[in-house]
């Protein structure tokens, strides 16, 4: 095997208008492609982060609702790299968002910290 990095994470919306400008307007992120498809009555966002990454942003019809706590097996966030954590938690509180408290990394001495999607869905903020 010779990985090169992550090329995107799916995530399945339950209101897609409400998480395509979550995703779009307060965390910035770029539209690459959207198509709909009549098929599955879904729509496929994709959007890219400035290294290349991509979430692929889907809504389908009665999807379940995820679980999230107490913390079940399967992904458990995701997570972004900012260069100052300070200045992006303040963009997001000024969208309204909720954001933990920043903390410290105890291997890394790095800081973070936690905020949610629309959908509850656990973002990350981790400085690098």
């Amino acid at each position: 095997m010779n990985l090169k990095g992550i090329h995107h994470a799916a995530i399945i919306c339950s209101d897609y208008e409400r998480s395509k400008a979550f995703y779009i307007q307060v965390l910035g992120l770029k539209v690459v492609a959207e198509n709909y498809r009549a098929e599955r009555d879904s729509f496929k966002l994709d959007l890219a982060l400035p290294d290349g990454s991509q979430i692929e942003l889907f809504s389908f019809l009665n999807a379940p609702k995820r679980v999230s706590r107490p913390e079940a097996q399967g992904l458990r966030h995701l997570a972004f790299c900012v260069d100052c954590i300070d200045t992006e938690v303040m963009a997001l509180e000024n969208h309204g968002v909720d954001v933990e408290a920043i903390r410290v990394d105890e291997y890394t001495g790095k800081r973070f910290t936690f905020f949610q999607d629309p959908d509850g869905l656990p973002l990350e903020l981790y400085e690098v």
